[in-house]
């Protein structure tokens, strides 16, 4: 007698599927402070794998050593970066004088404009800003106590975030063997094809997101110098570092450095800094993208803009960073599943969908 196979109707499917991604969704949002460290931990651990197997196979050092050395020379890097900035900003301190007269200026002006606009005189105005300095001095402690908390927590994201890196640089091959051991022998070969996939391209990609950076920070200080800007290795390591930040960045950089131009220097050199920002990113977007970064993440505009909102959205600023190589993951594993390829295809760029047009050409 024949067993008749019973299939769910599609509506209990998509519903099925629906509370599964929901519940999901909210588990990530409340594992927060484990999965994000733990995200960036991984990234930097495929990063460094190069650097970490050259010292244990070329220099005889025990794997832990080796991962150690690694990620203290990640740190060294960081750290550098960071005093490079640092030294930039604390010059800028120096100016604090004349940023205090170009503040003064601008606040009368602007009180000129809106006594002229609304009819709302100086005094009032004043009497305004006098009132909410008041309150903002009333809430200092908890202001101070917020800050505090929000260093503390940084801090142990970037403990919690090193020590990751550790530990899956020294457990990299029990972790690889265990993905491929939980898996069917039938597949043992594409689940080896796309971890190892998975390292090739986001390790291609954090390089060209780093060469990418350098580049940038280095043509906006070239130009930045010529045009004559006081700060303007601080400025070109701006553009450079809010670069990485996908579609946002650009904004940020190009609001900051018109600021400080503007504090330190004339209105004409603002708006010239602000041309510059915006001619940097339109060469970035168009020429340096695509060649560097774009290549090795091959993602559509559409896909990687709604990772980027649906990432702020879940983990801030993190999700942001994070949702490019999260979602070139799960490219790769569905360009290697047959029943999800249509996935992996609506994440592709034009190329995609040119290869597939060719390649029905020729079979007809």
């Amino acid at each position: 007698m024949a067993v008749k196979k019973i299939t769910a109707p599609f509506y209990e499917k998509l519903s099925l599927v629906l509370i599964g991604l929901i519940a999901l969704g909210y588990l990530i949002i409340q594992a927060k402070e484990v999965l994000d460290p733990l995200m960036f931990g991984f990234l930097f651990a495929i990063l460094l794998m190069p650097v970490s197997n050259f010292f244990e196979k070329r220099c005889r050092l025990p794997r832990s050593a080796s991962s150690l050395l690694s990620i203290l020379l990640l740190i060294g890097f960081i750290f550098g970066i960071g005093y490079l900035v640092g030294s930039q900003i604390s010059n800028l301190t120096n100016d604090w004088p004349q940023l205090k007269s170009q503040v003064s200026d601008s606040v009368v002006n602007l009180q000129n404009w809106i006594s002229d606009a609304f009819h709302i005189n100086a005094a009032k105005q004043m009497t305004y800003v006098n009132n909410t300095t008041k309150k903002i001095i009333a809430s200092g402690t908890s202001v101070l106590g917020t800050t505090f908390g929000a260093i503390s927590s940084l801090m142990l994201f970037y403990a919690f975030m090193m020590i990751f890196t550790f530990f899956i640089l020294f457990y990299r091959r029990l972790l690889f063997r265990f993905i491929v051991w939980v898996f069917d022998e039938n597949n043992k070969s594409i689940v080896v094809d796309i971890v190892e996939n998975i390292q090739s391209i986001l390790r291609q990609y954090i390089l060209g997101l780093l060469l990418e950076m350098g580049i940038v920070a280095t043509v906006a200080c070239t130009i930045f110098w010529i045009i004559g800007i006081k700060y303007a290795v601080l400025l070109g390591l701006i553009v450079g570092l809010f670069n990485i930040i996908p579609y946002l960045g650009i904004f940020s950089a190009l609001l900051l450095s018109s600021i400080i131009t503007f504090a330190t220097g004339s209105v004409k050199e603002a708006v010239e800094v602000a041309v510059s920002v915006i001619t940097i990113h339109a060469i970035d977007s168009n020429l340096l993208l695509p060649t560097i970064v774009g290549s090795k993440v091959r993602l559509n505009a559409l896909i990687t803009f709604l990772g980027i909102v649906f990432g702020e959205m879940i983990w801030g600023l993190s999700g942001m960073f994070l949702s490019i190589p999260t979602i070139a993951i799960f490219k790769i594993i569905f360009d290697r599943i047959e029943s999800l390829k249509p996935w992996g295809f609506l994440m592709g760029g034009s190329y995609e969908y040119k290869e597939s047009a060719e390649k029905d050409m020729k079979t007809e």
